[in-house]
């Protein structure tokens, strides 16, 4: 197996974590305000990385580059975005939205890196766009703090697009134990630190919230930051971009065996375009 292949199926496994995320974290905002549940989950996934891997971490000087720094900072702003969008609107809309990404990488590929993804890449961003959409088939009367939480989630769509591009470079400069790392340290400090001026902190003891925390700091933050850090440059953004967009078929996947909710035929077509779009950009030729 080539090293991008082996990078796009691990990148793979990381959507399907992902995947599990959005009712995990709908679920546990009943219970936490937005910042600081995430300041939480990354907080313990800084301590167990951290103890883990100290060695490997801590073997070299803290180097902050203009690459990394924009990894740190919009990985912070995109999970806060997210997190506090989750508080408004749907797991679908969330799904949805987030999977703009698709659409903004190439765009700030181009801004950034100068680089022109393949014309595959573009057919399959199409593709997945559309099926995305029918997927989740978002509509119906949208409340003013739906319509909020949607706009939250735009800007996290948005932000994660950058970060994307910016991991692809820092990556290659940067020690990916240390990148990993100080991720998780720079999304604790800035949940923390911004949670008193924009909601009234609060976090339950319920078991069950803590049982949420655990799997999301060890399998939705570690090992899939870990992974995207350590794998993501033996691709490009954009198909990077292209395989998140399965991250809502997983969802719903998981949605019908564990919630019993089965998907309608817009729901059936949706995931069969967001497929093949998968298909297309990853199969093209650059």
């Amino acid at each position: 197996m080539t090293d991008s292949r082996r990078a796009e199926t691990l990148l793979l496994v990381v959507t399907l974590i992902w995947g599990s995320t959005f009712v995990v974290t709908k679920y546990s905002l009943a219970n936490a305000s937005p910042l600081l549940f995430l300041g939480t989950r990354f907080g313990i996934a800084a301590v167990v990385f951290g103890l883990v891997f100290h060695t490997r971490i801590f073997k070299n000087p803290f180097r902050l580059t203009r690459a990394s720094a924009w990894v740190y900072l919009t990985l912070a702003l995109g999970f806060a975005f997210q997190t506090a969008g989750l508080k408004f609107t749907s797991a679908s809309h969330s799904g949805f939205i987030t999977g703009l990404l698709v659409i903004f990488t190439p765009v700030f590929q181009v801004i950034i890196e100068k680089k022109w993804p393949h014309r595959g890449v573009w057919v399959g961003v199409i593709l997945v766009t559309a099926g995305l959409y029918l997927l989740v088939n978002p509509g119906g009367d949208l409340t003013p703090e739906v319509l909020f939480g949607d706009f939250l989630t735009l800007l996290c769509a948005l932000v994660y697009a950058i970060y994307i591009v910016y991991l692809d470079i820092a990556s290659r400069e940067t020690d990916p134990w240390q990148l990993t790392f100080y991720q998780f340290v720079t999304v604790v400090l800035f949940s923390f630190a911004a949670a008193p001026f924009f909601e009234d902190p609060y976090l339950s003891l319920r078991a069950d919230l803590w049982v949420a925390l655990i799997y999301l700091a060890i399998f939705a933050t570690i090992i899939t930051t870990y992974v995207q850090t350590r794998y993501q440059k033996y691709t490009t953004p954009a198909k990077a971009a292209v395989i998140f967009t399965m991250e809502p078929v997983f969802s719903a996947v998981l949605a019908f065996f564990v919630l019993n909710e089965a998907l309608n035929l817009a729901g059936i077509i949706g995931g069969t375009l967001i497929v093949v779009g998968l298909l297309t950009s990853e199969l093209s030729k650059s």
